[in-house]
């Protein structure tokens, strides 16, 4: 079972990494051959997430390489796979002869073998390998049309801001590694840190969680990302890149809770994230704006269970995102593609002209809006059960937020139903449109729209159960008879509500439409308050560097230059002379000891003689 592990995060990063190589002349078989690579790992997940495979390979001295696939990962793997096989399948058809589909490919895959390694990642330094890497290919991928200078800046945007964040993850490691200096940096071991190290894992660990997942304050992240083709942005929103960082929280609970803090402030950056972005999905005119949007929001609750220790309803909400936003984001650009537009205005009656699909986005939107029987609702009411117990407070803002995703899922049905230009442009059939959605590609559509139902039961007993036997958290808190009418009629009621506004054609509060449309301004807030004062002080130092220290550094060259012309001129050609007279010196009395040596014995005698009488002359004087 170890090889099936190796097996599965080795396929797609090494089948990527070929594909890559090869580029554009592995263009035709580029699709086929990632669908087989990703077929093959989900048989491979499947057989992992059955057998909890643990496997161990050195690394660095004292820091092997671990990757185990338990409960909480085996639903996870099976899921990102799974996601991937049919986002691929999906986009098989869509690329014309003029697209690099092996370099698009090549990233797809090398994208979802990185979360492979980060769900099943054992240790930080795994970890942080897998996470480098998936935060690579987003960045590759949201840039995928490197030619438009506009799409390049929002990848370097996206890219430059999680990247920040992932800094926390450096930390982390860096406190455990101090924290113990001959540990293996085991996830699961964390907990067991000494203060202040375990504070500080649990801050660098938190920090980078909330930017991966575009949580506040890193949320506008995830608007610049819809730049990227709407596959990569069905990826990266539901299985993938976005869903990380939630996912390392539910992963790292018994950290959370034992560094005392912890819990508290994931759990209220979630549900606040879960509340500020739905109001901006409320407000947007733009489909895919109004996804990621409820993306960051759905993922906030999330963050929120990870916090209230809810990993079941986290879990559960976490696959059925999976499935529904897939789905939500492969279908907007579907008709962005045969409508030319993603406004919403312009997307008046496209599931009327387009109904299979728009059934099907229907099937999708339900789920996020939580509406009986299609609902993540069902999913949100079992975390919201753990934050009841965990805070009452929790729980009214968790039910305040999920009742706004009623109100723009609603707000998205109703544009897409209502009769307008998209209907008026064609007929009400699809063979009639622009759309062209053939048997195999709407396959995917229709996987993941039945995957969206069956999520939907899985919140209920038995089913509900067994997933908390799997994740081994059995004994959570189940919601109660209350809690499951309350969350049914706020959601009805809700939709009602968005339903009859969107009739009276009443333009939004211009509370909602003014700051929540620009996604809070945090990306401008953000150049405020850390990009600009990090410019000024980079410029403020360059310019003392240039004033200051290159003038000190000049002035100072000169003056070194200036004392060794002195020092040549004055002192060095001195000592010259001076070497050169004690040179002569030596040299003429080396010619006077050489001039009496002529070899006759008579005169070496005299020598001597004349020699002792000048020593005795000396001593005689000096006695």
């Amino acid at each position: 079972m170890s090889g099936a592990l190796w097996a599965l995060i080795a396929l797609p990063l090494a089948a990527g990494a070929v594909l890559l190589l090869v580029g554009h002349r592995g263009d035709r078989a580029a699709a086929p051959a990632a669908v087989t690579v990703m077929l093959a790992a989900v048989g491979l997940a499947v057989a992992a997430a059955f057998g909890h495979p643990r496997v161990r390979a050195p690394l660095l001295s004292g820091l092997p390489a671990e990757l185990s696939v338990d409960g909480l990962s085996g639903l996870l793997v099976v899921t990102v796979t799974a996601v991937t096989v049919l986002v691929m399948g999906f986009t098989a058809v869509e690329f014309g002869p003029s697209e690099s589909s092996g370099r698009f490919f090549g990233l797809i895959l090398l994208f979802a073998g990185s979360m492979l390694v980060t769900v099943t990642a054992a240790t930080l330094p795994v970890l942080l390998m897998g996470w480098e890497v998936m935060g690579a290919a987003s960045w590759a991928l949201i840039g995928y049309w490197w030619r438009d200078a506009e799409r390049v800046r929002a990848a370097n945007t996206a890219f430059v801001t999680t990247r920040t964040a992932d800094l926390g993850l450096y930390l982390a490691a860096g406190a455990a590694l101090a924290a113990n200096p001959t540990g293996t940096l085991a996830l699961r071991d964390l907990s067991d840190a000494g203060e202040p190290w375990r504070s500080f894992i649990t801050a660098g660990l938190i920090t980078a969680a909330l930017g991966k997942s575009a949580q506040l304050p890193f949320s506008f992240w995830l608007s610049r990302a819809m730049a990227g083709p709407s596959p990569v942005s069905a990826l990266l929103h539901s299985a993938t890149m976005v869903v990380a960082g939630a996912y390392l929280l539910l992963r790292i609970q018994p950290l959370l809770e034992a560094s005392g803090w912890g819990s508290a402030v994931v759990a209220w950056a979630g549900v606040l994230t879960a509340i500020a972005l739905s109001l901006v999905a409320l407000a947007q005119t733009d489909l895919k704006q109004l996804l990621a949007a409820s993306s960051c929001a759905q993922i906030g609750f999330m963050v929120l269970a990870a916090g209230v220790g809810g990993t079941t309803g986290g879990t559960l909400q976490l696959i059925a995102h999976a499935a529904a936003k897939s789905l939500l984001f492969l279908i907007a650009g579907a008709w962005l593609t045969a409508l030319g537009t993603k406004a919403l205005t312009g997307l008046h009656g496209a599931a009327r002209r387009y109904r299979a699909v728009g059934v099907l986005f229907t099937v999708g939107t339900l789920t996020l809006a939580g509406l009986p029987p299609l609902s993540l609702w069902a999913s949100k009411d079992v975390l919201l059960a753990a934050a009841f117990e965990d805070a009452p407070a929790l729980y009214t803002a968790g039910l305040a937020a999920a009742v706004l995703s009623a109100l723009y899922s609603t707000k998205a049905l109703w544009y897409v139903w209502q009769p307008g230009p998209a209907t008026d442009s064609g007929t009400d059939s699809e063979e009639g449109g622009a759309l062209r959605v053939p048997g195999p590609t709407r396959s995917p559509l229709t996987v993941l729209a039945l995957a969206c139902v069956a999520m939907s039961m899985l919140a209920f007993d038995p089913a509900r159960a067994a997933v908390s036997r799997v994740l081994g958290a059995a004994g959570q808190p189940a919601p109660t008879q209350w809690e499951w009418a309350l969350s049914a009629a706020l959601a009805l009621s809700a939709a009602g509500a968005a339903w009859t506004w969107g009739n009276r054609r009443a333009p939004l509060p211009a509370a909602v439409t003014g700051s929540f449309r620009g996604w809070l301004h945090l990306e401008r807030a953000t150049e405020l308050i850390v990009v600009q004062p990090a410019l000024a002080i980079a410029h403020a130092t360059a310019r003392f560097d240039h004033r200051v220290l290159d003038v000190a550094v000049r002035s100072t060259g000169r003056g070194v230059v200036g004392l060794a012309h002195w020092s040549n001129r004055r002192l060095e050609t001195g000592l010259a002379g001076s070497v050169s007279a004690l040179a002569s010196a030596c040299r003429a009395l080396g010619r006077a000891a050489r001039r009496p040596q002529t070899g006759q014995l008579h005169q070496y005698l005299a020598q001597a003689v004349a020699a002792f009488t000048v020593l005795a002359v000396l001593f005689v004087f000096v006695k």
